[in-house]
């Protein structure tokens, strides 16, 4: 005779087990509130270097500090803005929203960690776009057998994402060789094999007008 009883107990577990694994978890930030260095900038910028790209420096200065937000106006410019302390092992905490354009589908931007200059980079990709990188790939120019690849990690950002106008929150851990990237709650990607221990964290100007809200750095013991 079926132990109907039995059956409903296995049933109830096995959901509580799917609902554990794919539930959505707090930020490390909200976790643990305690030994982050705020890294959002002065209005005078001083405390962050610009590095020119592709298109090297650009006429205008697109990155300004307005009603207690970092707005970068970036049409017409890419480029790399970095804070001016190399980091560590650590967690790097921005939340950031595009200001959506009407009839707009693809919009770019993105995040670093463990950088060194234009020549050796591993950035976040912050894009809605429909071709790789996605939001929330890692990649960059990387050392890779002593010698610098251009390499694309793919995660789970897409899933996770927020649309153009809503707020969105990273939180990429860099700790040995390991980059973790966190997204909206959920655990996106995993890289084990970063070359560079100690780099600059920091943001990207890339055609599109985009806005942060917070910039954190905790320091994680090696």
């Amino acid at each position: 005779m079926t132990n109907y009883r039995s059956i409903k107990y296995a049933a109830l577990l096995v959901c509580s087990l799917c609902v554990q694994v794919n539930s959505q978890e707090k930020s490390l930030l909200e976790r643990e509130p305690g030994g982050w260095i705020d890294l959002f900038p002065k209005p005078d910028l001083k405390s962050w270097k610009r590095v020119g790209l592709d298109l090297g420096m650009a006429n205008k200065q697109p990155w300004s500090v307005e009603n207690g937000l970092l707005v970068c106006r970036g049409e017409g410019v890419k480029e790399m803005f970095l804070y001016d302390q190399p980091q560590g092992d650590g967690v790097f905490h921005l939340e950031w929203r595009f200001r959506p354009l009407d009839g707009k589908q693809d919009y770019n931007a993105g995040a670093y960690v463990r950088s060194l200059d234009s020549a050796i980079w591993h950035q976040i990709q912050i894009a809605h776009l429909d071709k790789p990188p996605l939001l929330g790939d890692l990649f960059g120019d990387m050392q890779v057998n002593g010698k610098t690849e251009r390499v694309i990690i793919p995660g789970e950002g897409p899933k996770r994402v927020h649309p153009p106008g809503q707020w969105n929150t990273f939180e990429i851990t860099a700790v040995g060789k390991e980059i973790k990237v966190w997204i909206n709650g959920y655990d996106t990607l995993t890289w084990r094999n970063c070359a560079v221990a100690k780099g600059y964290v920091g943001l990207q100007a890339e055609f599109y007008t985009i806005e942060f809200r917070t910039l954190k750095y905790k320091p994680l013991s090696n």
